[in-house]
């Protein structure tokens, strides 16, 4: 009986092994973006800098905005594509006060804008309080990138043809957001006896709201150029989840297994990214969620026009935008 079992669960993981090689999506673009100018949050790692690396491979100017030095991550790109075009600037989206610094910095530095790429997040039990008052995965994954997109929005419309491009979740399928949106700045977590402050539905919560605020960016962004669309860049190796299971040895080690056996490496979690951000076959499309360089089916919540225009003008009032710094549809 053991050996039918250990053969059962061989077999399920060599089908989840093979699924998740055999379906990657891979962005067939080839545009060039010279003379094109890209910020790329969570650039300096994993697959922000995955993108940067694609980008500047196509002559892109790229910033990197992210909290950490990134200067060893510019010179490994400029060595690795031969594109010298590469900043860096610091941005952390924890903090309300960083991110207005940082868009005040790129308005009076930066002449246009043509890619925005929301790319930075931290994993599912990732539990702190920002300065702001927020809880910190919902700040740096949803409500930054939020005002950051809001803060730049001028400079896109003044270079369009543009784009932005948030990095969702499937995860976005797993959310405790009810339509009264109890908690949704600061979160209850559920208690395991195991792991102390489960956070997954948080995540999901944070890439859910994400999701409906692209779609919701690019409808009242129509008919300016600019388009805004979301996608699941895919399970992929890279520290976002266990750095933050240190100190639960099983579910530490479980996940680093599970991420070997399905998940994609950095080159392949970045071609949707990248293909929204280049492809020509996408150039008009806007408010859409993608998986794989493909539209996908969104979740039940983000089609819901009631709840999507709550959740905006609630977190319209969390971020503190002031009247004219918010998206009025044209």
């Amino acid at each position: 009986m053991l050996l039918v079992v250990l053969q059962i669960i061989v077999i399920f993981f060599l089908v989840v092994y093979l699924y998740n090689r055999l379906t990657c999506g891979v962005m067939e673009s080839i545009t060039c973006l010279a003379g094109k100018t890209a910020i790329v949050t969570g650039g300096n790692s994993g697959i922000g800098l995955q993108v940067v690396k694609i980008l500047a491979s196509r002559g892109c100017r790229i910033i990197i905005a992210d909290k950490v030095d990134s200067e060893k991550s510019k010179r490994e790109v400029i060595n690795e594509t031969g594109n010298p075009n590469i900043l860096t600037k610091h941005l952390d989206l924890s903090s309300f006060e960083s991110i207005r610094e940082f868009a005040a910095d790129i308005k009076i530095t930066e002449p246009k804008l043509d890619i925005l790429v929301n790319n930075a997040g931290v994993g599912a039990f990732y539990d702190q309080t920002t300065k702001d008052g927020i809880n910190a995965l919902m700040q740096i994954n949803y409500f930054g990138p939020f005002l950051l997109t809001h803060l730049l929005t001028d400079l896109l419309k003044k270079s369009s043809p543009s784009r932005i491009v948030f990095t969702s979740s499937c995860l976005a399928f797993t959310t405790n957001l009810s339509e009264s949106l109890e908690n949704f700045k600061n979160p209850e977590t559920s208690k395991w006896s195991i792991i102390p402050n489960s956070l997954i539905y948080t995540y999901g919560n944070s890439k859910l709201a994400t999701l409906i605020a692209s779609d919701e960016i690019g409808n009242r962004l129509k008919g300016t150029g600019v388009t805004s669309n979301s996608c699941h860049p895919g399970a992929c190796r890279t520290n976002i989840f266990v750095t933050s299971l240190k100190g639960y040895n099983f579910f530490f080690y479980f996940t680093e297994f599970w991420n070997f056996i399905t998940s994609k490496t950095v080159w392949n979690a970045a071609q949707t990214t990248v293909h929204l951000a280049t492809s020509k076959n996408v150039e008009n499309i806007t408010s859409n969620y993608f998986w794989d360089c493909k539209p996908f089916y969104k979740p039940f919540l983000a089609k819901n026009p009631a709840f999507c225009a709550k959740l905006f003008e609630t977190t319209e009032n969390i971020v503190g935008l002031k009247e004219s710094e918010k998206i009025v549809k044209s």
